[in-house]
């Protein structure tokens, strides 16, 4: 199963042979404007005889794609860019684009404008980023992602983890990646990948694996021994996913994915409600409802998992959702873009169930005129 080819088309996939002519050129039409890529081992786990199966629907195309719905840049992203493959948004941390592939494509992915071909914000030459961390004292931490920046090869990633570990200022190193589930052989076949991370996630400088598993059966043997050898080489592993429908968005699909990560000695770190991206119509569960099968999961979860937070990566913050009543719903701001923003602050709005990011929530334009107001 580590065959490294990679599987671009619906066309290259025997078990969508059946399908007719009208429905394969509805999903060429798919293709053409949202990429498709997944793997021979990331297959392997479709139950085929579903149709409703969950890993089906992660990685193959659907035609509720080209619903007219949201943005491209839903979180506002490109405003945070502050040198090619740079982005600063929290004063203490620094996103860094390395990569614009991965070895499957979510069809729900929020970044999904980075596989298009005019999209530039991907930079091979990371020296401006570089430059920018180094003359800003407070980014203590940055994130390393992509695209996955594990599709780099060991040689491409280990010199970059190298130059952001001689700024003596950033203490956190953090990497974002979904090739665990993927293809974890990625992991199993590479020892020199390991060399590095143990090399580099020192005592008092770690180096942080931000691994995406969205449903319990990606957990696989193999992505469970890819786990194991890399907290064996020191890097500490946390978990996040987006909520999708069809995928995740039943609480005993939550619970049994969080208490597993937690029996490997993984945190569940952050459950996001998935962002408003241009394509993402069908996988979307309104916040309220998913706020709901959230905290159903957690009753059935251990401490350990509880510490996991529902929130959004919006453009003026990361908002957790924070609670319901009969005729509420509350937020607060866990980071801030701005630092006029109070943390501190519980945000009530009326109940909205129809509400499938902050944006639709009509006190929210006040707040938000109220926010570059204050800046003026």
């Amino acid at each position: 199963m580590s065959d490294r080819k990679y599987i671009t088309s619906i066309d290259q996939i025997p078990e969508l042979a059946g399908l007719s002519d009208k429905q394969r050129q509805k999903l060429r039409a798919v293709e053409k404007r949202y990429a498709f890529r997944t793997n021979r081992y990331y297959q392997s786990l479709i139950d085929w005889e579903d149709p409703k199966d969950p890993i089906r629907r992660i990685v193959i195309p659907s035609t509720d794609e080209l619903e007219a719905w949201g943005d491209l840049d839903a979180s506002g992203e490109s405003r945070y860019a502050k040198a090619p493959g740079l982005e600063h948004k929290y004063a203490d941390t620094a996103v860094l684009l390395v990569s614009d592939v991965c070895g499957a494509l979510c069809r729900f992915c929020f970044r999904k404008r980075l596989f298009m071909d005019d999209n530039q914000e991907v930079t091979r030459d990371i020296s401006g980023g570089l430059d920018y961390i180094r003359e800003h004292p407070e980014i203590n931490n940055v994130l390393v992602t992509g695209g996955d920046p594990l599709l780099l090869s060991t040689r491409k990633l280990t010199k970059i983890i190298e130059q952001l570990r001689n700024i003596e200022h950033v203490r956190i190193i953090r990497i974002g990646s979904k090739m665990l589930a993927f293809n974890p052989f990625r992991i199993l076949d590479d020892p020199e990948l390991l060399r590095m991370f143990k090399t580099h996630s020192l005592s008092d400088r770690r180096i942080y694996l931000m691994a995406q598993f969205n449903h319990p059966r990606e957990l696989t043997p193999p992505a469970r021994r890819a786990l194991d050898l890399v907290q064996n080489s020191g890097v500490t592993i946390m978990h996040q996913t987006p909520m999708i429908r069809g995928v995740n968005d039943n609480p005993v699909v939550l619970s049994r994915l969080f208490n597993e990560l937690s029996y490997l000695g993984i945190a569940p770190y952050y459950i996001f409600q998935c962002r408003p991206t241009e394509g993402n119509a069908a996988y979307t569960v309104p916040i309220e409802k998913g706020y709901e099968i959230f905290t159903q999961a957690m009753k059935n979860c251990s401490g350990l998992a509880r510490r996991c937070r529902y929130a959004m990566s919006h453009a003026t913050g990361k908002i957790e959702v924070a609670g319901l009543t009969a005729d509420q719903v509350f937020f607060r701001y866990h980071r801030a873009a701005y630092a006029n923003q109070r943390l501190d602050e519980v945000l009530a709005f009326g109940r909205n169930p129809e509400a499938h990011w902050f944006d639709d929530y009509p006190e929210v334009q006040t707040l938000l005129t109220n926010r570059q107001n204050s800046l003026h």
